[in-house]
């Protein structure tokens, strides 16, 4: 018997007004769903580390100018290495950017976010997403979960969610070690640490075969700079589509859905 479809698509938390790309992934998988039935399943990729993820991008309302906002966090070390499910808010941030807003935003646009809390950077975002409609009837799957890693299958290139300096940071386990990677050529080795799979994720390449193993996903759409590094091999039994073109892609989706 032919299992039902499974549509899925994958993103790092991309701002706190989501990236018009992700929109656009979305946008495809329920044309797709009206089309051949089915669950969608969003794979969130919070254990990302880099800031830059979240940085969201708007234009002034009257000069059409850009502007380039992203969470404040507690410290140095989260901002640079810690998952983006640890990087926690600085307590002021939420207050100092709602007064940035209105020159950006329409007021219910507005009300949303100062509607929405969250301690950490990917709560946030999730939380906004769902406020602005874009999640109803999607199931969302973390590779933060404990439980999603446990599940996973074991692979050979993976950083691994480890304590260091107070903070948990996410390290690359490279030739038997744990390094954080410090830009160039420069890399922190840390000591050696006992480790489960309950504290992996995957690195780019391996990603795709690890989500896999959980989700067994009939069709991914994949975005235009995935579609480079997807093995497409290792997973004969899917059928990717490229996500629907949208202008503007990389500045944030500022509607409400629906």
């Amino acid at each position: 018997m032919n299992r039902p479809p499974i549509i899925c698509f994958g993103q790092q938390p991309c701002g706190f007004f989501p990236r018009r790309f992700l929109f656009s992934k979305i946008q495809t998988a329920r044309r797709l769903q009206s089309e051949i039935g089915g669950e969608i399943v969003f794979f969130c990729h919070d254990s990302d580390h880099d800031p830059r993820e979240t940085r969201t991008i708007l234009r002034h309302l009257k000069t059409q100018e850009v502007a380039h906002l992203n969470f404040a966090f507690e410290n140095k070390l989260q901002r640079k290495f810690s998952p983006l499910f640890l990087k926690r808010i600085s307590a002021d941030w939420h207050g100092k950017t709602l007064l940035q807003l209105p020159n950006y935003l329409e007021r219910n646009l507005m009300e949303i976010f100062e509607a929405t809390s969250a301690a950490n950077a990917a709560d946030f975002c999730l939380a906004m997403y769902r406020r602005l409609g874009l999640l109803e009837g999607i199931r969302v799957e973390r590779s933060g979960d404990p439980a999603f890693r446990r599940a996973a299958c074991n692979i050979g290139e993976f950083f691994v969610d480890v304590p260091y300096e107070g903070e948990i940071v996410r390290a690359r386990f490279q030739d038997g070690a744990l390094k954080l990677h410090e830009g160039g050529n420069s890399y922190v080795s840390l000591p050696e640490t006992p480790f489960t799979k309950a504290q992996i994720s995957p690195a780019r390449d391996s990603r795709f075969r690890w989500m896999q193993s959980v989700l067994h996903c009939t069709h991914y759409i994949a975005g235009l700079g995935e579609r480079a590094y997807l093995h497409k091999d290792d997973a004969p039994e899917v059928e990717f589509v490229t996500r629907d073109d949208i202008d503007h892609s990389d500045e944030a989706f500022t509607e409400i859905s629906g």
